[in-house]
C-alpha cells in the first residue's frame, strides 16, 4: 500500500472539510459584522452570503492559478457548472418537478448564457483568459449584482406596501400571523453560538478563522488533488473536472437536495443558477488576475462548451412544461452527464 498516497487523500478530504466549514464560519462572522455596522440584510444576502457560498470554488481556483495549475482552476469552474446542472438538477428533477421562476427566465438564465458565451469566446480569442479578460467578466458580474440589488429593493418595497395595506385581523387591532412556523429547538451549543454572534469581537474572530480555514483548505485540497493526479496517471484537467469540481460543489449539492426534500424547489433551481453565474464571472475573473487561464482546443475549450451546452439545455427545458423541470429533463441531463464523463476518460487530454 502506498501510504504517501493514502496520506494525501486524507489531506485532500481534510482540505475539503476546512473549505466547507470555513466558508460557513466566514459567512456567519461577516454577516454578524455587517449587522453590527447596520448594513441592510438585503445587501448582506447579495454580497457576503453570495461570496461565502462560492468561497470553496474561489479558494481552489485562485490557489490553482497562483501555483500554476491553471487546468485545475479552469476545470473547477466548468466542472462545477456541468455537475450543478446535469448531475444535481438531473437527480433533483427526477425526485420532484422543479419550477423555474419568471425572474430567472428573463434575467438569471440569460445572464448565465451570456457568461458561458463570454468564457468560450474569450478562451477562443487567445487560447487563454488574460487579466483584462478577467476584468470584463468581473464587470459583467458587478452589473448583474447591481441589477439584482435594484430589483430586490423594488420587491422589498412592494412587499412592505402589501403588508401596510393588509387589513388587521382579530380584535383590538392585533395582527394574526398566519402559517407561522414553530421555531426549532436548539441545543446548548447552538444557543451559545447564536448568543455569541451578537458580539462584534466574536464575529470578527469567527470571520478571520473562517477565512483562514478557506485559504488553508484550498491549498491542501489543490496540493492533494495534484499529488493524486500524478500518482494515478490522470491529468490535472481530469482531476479538476471530477474530484475538485464535485468536491467544491458539495455546498450546492447539499442545499439543493435538502431544498427538494423540504419541497422548497424554488431554492434548488435558484441556488444552481446563481452558483453557476458566480463560478464563471467572479471565480474565473478573479483567478485570471493571478495567472492566465489556458485553453486548448481538445481540452478546456471542450469542457467550457459542454458547460455552455448544459446551460442551453436548462434554458430550453425551462421554457416548456409550465416552466418546470420534470422527469424528461432529469433523464436528458443525466444521460448527457454520463456521456460527457465517458468521453472524458476515453479521450484524455492533458
Amino acid at each position: 500500500m502506498d501510504w504517501m498516497l493514502v496520506m494525501w487523500i486524507v489531506l485532500l478530504i481534510v482540505g475539503l472539510v476546512l473549505l466547507v466549514k470555513g466558508a460557513d464560519w466566514f459567512v456567519g462572522g461577516s454577516a454578524g459584522i455587517a449587522h453590527k455596522a447596520k448594513i441592510p440584510p438585503l445587501v448582506i444576502g447579495l454580497t457576503i452570503v453570495a461570496l461565502g457560498t462560492s468561497a470553496p470554488e474561489l479558494a481552489v481556483s485562485v490557489t490553482g492559478a497562483v501555483q500554476g495549475s491553471t487546468d485545475i482552476a479552469v476545470g473547477n469552474v466548468v466542472g462545477s457548472n456541468i455537475a450543478n446542472i446535469l448531475l444535481i438538477l438531473g437527480v433533483a428533477s427526477l425526485i420532484r418537478k422543479l419550477p423555474v421562476q419568471k425572474n430567472s427566465l428573463f434575467l438569471d438564465l440569460p445572464v448565465l448564457l451570456l457568461s458561458g458565451a463570454l468564457l468560450v469566446g474569450l478562451g477562443v480569442w487567445g487560447y487563454q483568459i488574460e487579466w483584462w479578460d478577467g476584468l470584463i467578466l468581473l464587470g459583467v458580474f458587478a452589473a448583474y449584482m447591481t441589477v439584482l440589488l435594484v430589483r430586490a429593493k423594488k420587491e422589498l418595497k412592494a412587499e412592505k406596501l402589501k403588508v401596510e395595506q393588509k387589513p388587521l385581523a382579530g380584535f383590538g387591532g392585533e395582527k394574526k400571523e398566519e402559517n407561522e412556523k414553530p421555531k426549532k429547538k436548539k441545543g446548548k451549543l447552538g444557543v451559545w453560538f447564536e448568543e455569541m454572534l451578537q458580539k462584534l469581537w466574536f464575529c470578527i474572530i469567527l470571520a478571520i478563522i473562517g477565512l483562514g480555514m478557506v485559504v488553508g483548505g484550498g491549498v491542501l485540497f489543490v496540493d492533494g488533488a495534484k499529488y493524486v493526479a500524478v500518482k494515478l496517471g490522470a491529468s490535472e484537467r481530469v482531476i479538476g473536472l471530477t474530484v475538485v469540481a464535485i468536491g467544491t460543489s458539495l455546498p450546492e449539492l447539499v442545499t439543493s437536495v435538502v431544498a427538494v426534500v423540504k419541497n422548497e424547489t424554488d431554492i434548488a433551481v435558484g441556488n444552481i443558477i446563481g452558483s453557476n453565474i458566480c463560478n464563471i464571472l467572479l471565480i474565473a475573473g478573479v483567478s485570471s488576475l493571478f495567472a492566465p487561464l489556458g485553453f486548448t482546443i481538445q481540452g478546456n475549450l471542450v469542457d467550457a462548451l459542454v458547460a455552455f451546452g448544459a446551460s442551453v439545455l436548462l434554458y430550453l427545458f425551462a421554457l416548456f412544461d409550465r416552466h418546470r423541470l420534470g422527469i424528461p429533463a432529469g433523464v436528458v441531463f443525466l444521460c448527457f452527464y454520463i456521456a460527457y464523463y465517458v468521453y472524458l476518460f476515453l479521450v484524455p487530454v492533458s
